[in-house]
């Protein structure tokens, strides 16, 4: 049993804490330790979230195991291209994957992004991420490479779009 709600400046505790669980589960075969304590600092600080709830620049939703939150994803129209939804973040504690919360955060924005009146929803993928498959499994293609740099770190992605 689950449910899904838009998340507010009082989850940003959870959030961070969903968030360091699963970046160190997730990018610690692929970058180094030094990065990813960076880009959590970076990506993850709480005044940084704070700012994206607060002024709406980025919707959050927190989903719930029998009541007990467990993934999050944020998403929001693209600022260069407003008729693209950008699919910010997905994750999900490492104990529950596989248990199909992240197809149905990724199925909750899509519908968010159609009821928006727009048909594109696009995310960022590092280019060793094992999620590319699943993304692909959900309908995204590879549009793009992209790098961007963070600090003095880079983040080599792919740029993965959906059709709506």
């Amino acid at each position: 049993m689950y449910t899904i709600r838009k998340a507010t400046v009082n989850d940003i505790d959870t959030i961070l804490q969903i968030a360091d669980t699963t970046w160190w589960a997730t990018y610690s075969a692929i970058l180094e330790r030094e990065q990813i304590a960076f880009m959590l600092a970076e990506i993850y600080s709480a005044e940084k979230i704070e700012k994206q709830i607060f002024q709406n620049l980025q919707t959050y939703l927190l989903l719930a195991e029998e009541g007990t939150p467990v993934a999050f994803a944020a998403y929001s129209p693209r600022d260069e291209n407003p008729d693209i939804y950008k699919l910010h973040k997905l994750y999900c504690l490492p104990q529950t994957q596989g248990k199909g919360y992240g197809k149905i955060l990724i199925n909750e924005i899509a519908e968010k992004t159609r009821e928006a009146g727009k048909k594109v929803l696009e995310l960022n993928v590092n280019r060793y991420n094992q999620a590319k498959s699943f993304y692909e499994k959900m309908g995204f293609v590879i549009a793009y490479e992209e790098d961007i740099a963070i600090g003095p770190y880079w983040m080599n992605d792919y740029v993965m779009r959906k059709e709506l």
